[in-house]
C-alpha cells in the first residue's frame, strides 16, 4: 500500500500493516465524530507516527499513486472535518 503524507513524503507501507493502519484510522475517526479534539490530535499523531515507523519512504522520482492519501501532520480537528468522508481515509 502507498501512503501519501501530504507536504512530506510518500510510504510504501507492507500489506501485513493494514489492519493496524485500519484501526488506528478508524480510532481518528472516531474522535471526529465525537468532536475530541484531544483525543483526534493523540490518534492522528499516532497514525502519521505509524507510518512514518512503518513504512519505506519512495524515492522523490517515484510515480506510483498513493492509496491512501493523509493530510499534513499538523492538521486540526476542526481542519479534518472537510476531510473524511465515509468512515475515515482508507478506502474501503
Amino acid at each position: 500500500m502507498i501512503v501519501r503524507i501530504s507536504g512530506e513524503d510518500q510510504f510504501r507501507v507492507d500489506e501485513a500493516h493494514e489492519a493496524q493502519l485500519d484501526a488506528l484510522d478508524q480510532d481518528v475517526f472516531h474522535a471526529l465524530e465525537r468532536g475530541d479534539e484531544q483525543a483526534f490530535d493523540a490518534g492522528f499523531s499516532k497514525l502519521i507516527d505509524f507510518v512514518r515507523a512503518n513504512g519505506t519512504p519512495l524515492d522523490d522520482e517515484a510515480l506510483d499513486a498513493s492509496d491512501l492519501i493523509l493530510p499534513p501532520a499538523d492538521t486540526s480537528l476542526s481542519e479534518a472535518v472537510n476531510d473524511f468522508t465515509g468512515e475515515g481515509w482508507l478506502p474501503e
